[in-house]
């Protein structure tokens, strides 16, 4: 009975250790299979739930809003903002391809809702994460140092609404 009850338990302890560990070696490596498969899980499980409470005030995450680069179609995209004076900082797990990176770097421009409060931002530039590191917290330069991430996004805050 006491086997069954640790298989029980040792299961899902197990498979998430294992996907932490599939998760550190694909964000190290940039292995492009490996990232297009937690690309995926994030689009359709994580960002869905996410997204139910991002930007609003205290929650972990905010949102971009970009429009496509060909499609012209809106998005909205939850992503994690560090503040840093005048400047927000996205930093970057996926490296420099995923979509709304691209189509905010060709537009030039998108909006953020941090907080509960949307802002226009512009002047996207990819910074070096250590250039920045004084303005994140311990645990996100962490996360950045297990993950591999190497360069954060600064969007220059344009206006406020609401």
């Amino acid at each position: 009975m006491w086997v069954l009850i640790a298989i029980a338990a040792g299961t899902p302890i197990g498979l998430a250790l294992a996907w932490f560990l599939f998760l550190v070696v694909v964000m190290q490596t940039g292995y492009a299979p490996g990232l297009a498969v937690v690309r995926r899980f994030n689009r359709r499980v994580t960002n869905r739930g996410v997204m139910k409470s991002a930007g609003q005030p205290g929650a972990s995450a905010s949102i971009i809003r970009h429009v496509g680069r060909s499609s012209g179609k809106a998005y909205a995209t939850p992503v994690g903002i560090t503040e840093a004076g005048d400047d927000f900082l996205i930093s970057l797990p996926y490296g420099t391809s995923p979509d709304w990176l691209r189509n905010v770097l060709a537009a030039g421009r998108a909006e953020a809702v941090h907080e509960g409060r949307t802002y226009g931002v512009g002047s996207p530039e990819l910074v070096p994460a250590a250039s920045v590191a004084r303005y994140q917290s311990r645990t996100e330069r962490l996360g950045q140092r297990v993950f591999g991430v190497d360069q954060v996004l600064r969007l220059r805050r344009t206006a406020v609404e609401g």
